[in-house]
């Protein structure tokens, strides 16, 4: 297999994954092709495999045979593990003797509750590595046509989480502040848009300021959907846009009208459908629930 041989060239470059250790890993933001090669190593090596919801079915048919595969993803007003819950069965799969990798989408540092993981596992004495994976807010865009900078337009760029622990808006999140940055790129902001385009534009930001829905990013259903900042949920509505989304404010997002490149892929031009293609299942050998 084409990932087989890269790994064996690569082999010597590439840290062991030593039994008893936990890898945190990043599996990006959808496209099976955004794997990193350190992702790809951890694959093949994990005895078991530890995933969330949205990692594709191509990603988890890269682990090695026999590996275990748990799922543990969390998704909104679905009976799922908690978070204790995960982080205590990496520490127990740990102390079986087993490498074990956490599979996490985009990246396991961006707002996707690694560091909880991880100061588990510290606090454990469960020896642990750290792999990051293209985050959303970074290759999502860029699928999408939409660069986070450019010379002519920001300097900055700020990434902001719209879901706190609490299932609430983020309590300390500094609205003025925010209001007067040239990019924001909300995560997990479908369910409060409302109130994050209130305070916004209540603290002055423009109402036609470019913004825009990108869904399922990196993936075959990708789709984005281009408002302003006060059309923003009229426009969420009439449209349907469903998470999981992003929540692009800023004069970078009409970029996308000609600097969008994406689309449907199909099997034959795929280039990440053809690299799984080759050889091997496309399902694991063992699953198990979390």
């Amino acid at each position: 297999m084409v990932h087989s041989l890269a790994l064996s060239r690569l082999s010597p470059l590439l840290p062991p994954f030593e039994a008893g250790t936990v890898w945190l890993a990043g599996a990006g933001p959808g496209d099976p092709g955004l794997l990193t090669l350190l992702a790809v190593h951890a694959l093949s090596e994990a005895d078991a495999v530890v995933h969330d919801a949205l990692i594709d079915g191509r990603v988890l048919s890269l682990a090695r045979p026999g590996a275990e595969i748990i799922h543990a993803g969390k998704r909104g007003g679905l009976a799922s593990p908690t978070q204790p819950d995960i982080s205590a069965r990496l520490v127990t799969l740990a102390r079986e003797g087993k490498r074990v990798l956490r599979l996490k989408g985009g990246d396991p540092f961006v707002f996707g509750r690694g560091a909880e993981e991880a100061h588990t596992l510290a606090k454990a004495g469960i020896p642990f590595r750290v792999v990051p994976g293209v985050t959303a807010g970074i290759g999502g865009l860029a699928y999408a046509g939409i660069p986070v900078t450019t010379r002519d337009t920001n300097a900055a760029v700020t990434f902001v989480t719209g879901h706190a622990a609490s299932g609430l808006l983020p309590e300390n999140l500094d609205w003025g502040a925010l209001a007067r940055l040239p990019v924001l790129v909300f995560y997990m902001a479908h369910k409060h848009l409302g109130v994050i385009a209130g305070r916004l534009l209540a603290e002055g930001k423009p109402g036609n300021t470019p913004a825009g829905f990108l869904t399922d990013a990196t993936t075959a259903r990708q789709c984005f959907h281009a408002t302003t900042l006060e059309t923003a949920v009229i426009d969420r509505d009439r449209l349907g846009v469903r998470p999981p989304a992003l929540f692009i404010v800023g004069d970078v997002v009409a970029m996308e009208k000609t600097l969008g490149w994406w689309s449907p892929p199909t099997l034959g031009d795929d280039p990440a459908s053809a690299f799984f293609s080759q050889g091997g299942s496309t399902e694991p050998a063992h699953s198990a629930a979390s």
